[in-house]
């Protein structure tokens, strides 16, 4: 699985443990930034640059990383096709998957342990859709609702 990854300084050091767990369990982990701790940085660059390459990357998953996850869920759901959710237990990580076919997590750093923070977004990362003709119709409407309103609203 290839796993696109991108953060601000508040998730730095645990995108780091993330890409070390997932390279050696076998995954090809593309790091988006931030590439060194800067605590005058901001997330939606390096966000929208793990969306885009989710978006890019057929297949693939994106983690995005923050104080809350918020922002960061936020500013990765700006791209067009992506559907990323906030992940705070493994329940609703997988949830995001089966229900939501989500393609990105938004996960707070500050709000976890490192070590839940590996079982989250492992859990995350294993489930996939479920394939469900009600969950695939509600993505359907979401997708029609957002081809037929690009660009209307200026996100005020």
């Amino acid at each position: 699985m290839r796993i696109h990854i991108g953060t601000d300084h508040a998730g730095f050091e645990l995108k780091n443990t993330l890409k070390d767990h997932w390279t050696r369990a076998g995954h090809d982990v593309v790091d988006h930034g931030c590439y060194e701790y800067d605590p005058a940085d901001d997330y939606p660059e390096f966000c929208f640059a793990c969306a885009e390459g989710v978006i890019a990357d057929p297949g693939s998953l994106g983690i995005v990383l923050g104080g809350s996850g918020n922002g960061e869920q936020i500013a990765a759901n700006k791209v067009d096709g992506v559907r990323a959710a906030l992940v705070w237990s493994v329940e609703t990580a997988v949830l995001a998957r089966q229900h939501n076919d989500a393609n990105v997590a938004g996960f707070g750093v500050r709000q976890h342990s490192a070590d839940d923070a590996l079982t989250i977004l492992d859990a995350f990362i294993a489930e996939s859709f479920s394939g469900d003709e009600r969950h695939g119709n509600r993505i359907g409407q979401v997708r029609r609702y957002e081809r037929a309103h690009r660009g209307l609203h200026d996100g005020a």
